[in-house]
């Protein structure tokens, strides 16, 4: 209580706990100058568990590691500097600028780091559950942004008959058109993991989508010793056991490497900015800024220029419908960010 005076036995007790928290702390410190740390090495950030790194040495050795609080946070695929520590982790000291960095909102607003120098990310969806494309819209602004090639990956077409095949491939196509390959594949039947394999090849990639899409599969398919380096990373790890709520990158036997990556139910996008947005959307580049009005907003305008090109057939109605839906989402994050 305010103003209340303390007595000489409860002094000397806060006196006590103060000397003994002071001698807790010159005892840890005395322990971290005992600890010497060896030469500088590179290494590759394998998984990430909360406050331990796993990180590939130059043999392929793996390295448990911790970070200095000062680099911030790191993610799966990020190239570091790191040193053997004689307290037993590795401790990483530097990390090389990324070419590429994904990003997703966590369920609280902040931006959560998917993987590191990416060079490639392939969609995959299927005919079941049915196919959002909205979602592979989001997908590819995202990528376009961070400057990484991208690939639409139709999973499971060993269930399709060739009138349901044809139907999708019609949806599909608009994709196809601004310049997006697209792969029919099945794990079931191997079919198109040629191909697949072949993409992948000496490139960092990531597969994503949604649950029940068949990403496992595909990922098992593409990994014939994946069960094998995951006991190595739990091994790693100190854990006992593999999680699967951290990305993780394995090498591919053709060389790249392949990151796997938890599912999730919806990817949003997250700090990108309008001319992000636009590039997301090649399609409407001839028409974005010819519209009657300068402050268009593309909806019931009188000569709008993108309302036209829908009727004229050169934009879908549903890609024009998703992009002012993606940038009304930018412009409600972001008040006023959001251009014509």
């Amino acid at each position: 209580m305010a103003g209340r005076r303390l007595t000489q036995r409860q002094q000397a007790r806060i006196q006590t706990s103060q000397d003994r928290r002071r001698q807790r702390v010159d005892q840890a410190e005395a322990g971290a100058s005992d600890v010497t740390l060896s030469s500088e090495q590179t290494g590759l950030v394998i998984t990430h568990y909360g406050a331990a790194l796993i990180v590939e040495d130059q043999q392929g050795v793996l390295q448990r590691c911790t970070v200095r609080q000062n680099l911030g946070k790191l993610a799966c695929g990020d190239q570091v500097i790191w040193q053997a520590s004689s307290a037993g982790d590795g401790v990483v000291t530097a990390v090389a600028e990324r070419r590429s960095l994904l990003t997703r909102p966590g369920y609280r607003g902040e931006l959560r780091m998917v993987a590191a120098n990416l060079d490639a990310v392939a969609v995959v969806f299927a005919p079941v559950p049915e196919f959002s494309e909205p979602l592979i819209d989001r997908y590819l602004t995202a990528l376009i942004a961070i400057g990484v090639q991208a690939l639409l990956v139709l999973n499971k077409v060993d269930l399709l008959e060739l009138s349901a095949r044809t139907a999708l491939l019609e949806r599909l196509e608009p994709y196809r058109r601004i310049g997006y390959p697209v792969l029919l594949a099945s794990s079931h039947t191997a079919h198109g993991l040629d191909e697949l394999r072949h993409w992948l090849c000496g490139r960092t990639s990531l597969l994503v989508g949604q649950s029940g899409v068949g990403k496992s599969s595909l990922i098992k398919a593409l990994l014939p010793d994946r069960d094998i380096r995951i006991q190595a990373v739990s091994a790693a790890t100190g854990l006992g056991a593999h999680t699967t709520s951290a990305s993780t990158l394995y090498h591919l036997p053709d060389g790249g490497d392949l990151i796997d990556s938890p599912g999730v139910r919806s990817f949003e996008l997250g700090d990108i900015r309008p001319g992000d947005l636009e590039r997301g959307f090649p399609e409407l580049a001839p028409h974005l800024g010819r519209c009657r009005f300068s402050d268009c907003r593309h909806a019931a305008e009188p000569e709008c220029a993108l309302q036209e090109a829908v009727k004229r057939g050169e934009v879908t109605r549903r890609r024009l419908d998703s992009y002012l839906e993606l940038r009304a989402a930018l412009g409600a994050m972001s008040p006023g960010r959001a251009g014509p």
